[in-house]
């Protein structure tokens, strides 16, 4: 197994790592829709989205993968009611239209409004 960081996407905020390779396999932890440069976070869903799902592409790109070969997300909503706002971004950078949960949690850290985590075919 190998670890999987990188400056271009968030530090984790907690003792966990931002991904690991095993096999032909990069798991990616849930990433937030914080700006690595500048540790903030935007303020509406589609912003957050875009922001969460950058991080899950930088952290793939270090791993040697992409998000065509992503096979499996789970995705997190503050509030369901944000739903269609986040599909619609989500959809832009998911093409491949992967294996995908999303559900609605009391709460995600930072107060955020959404949270993506990825499962990856490495190249």
């Amino acid at each position: 197994m190998q670890i999987i960081n990188t400056e271009k996407a968030p530090a984790a905020i907690g003792p966990y790592s931002q991904a690991y390779m095993t096999g032909n396999l990069v798991i990616c932890s849930g990433q937030l829709p914080v700006c690595p440069q500048t540790g903030e976070m935007p303020a509406d869903i589609k912003a957050q989205a875009e922001q969460s799902c950058l991080n899950v592409k930088a952290i793939l790109e270090a791993a040697g993968s992409d998000l065509e070969h992503v096979v499996k997300t789970t995705c997190f909503l503050a509030d369901m009611a944000d739903f269609a706002a986040f599909n619609e971004v989500y959809a832009r950078y998911f093409t491949s239209k992967p294996v995908r949960s999303c559900i609605a949690v009391k709460a995600i850290p930072k107060a955020a409004l959404c949270e993506i985590e990825a499962i990856a075919e490495v190249k």
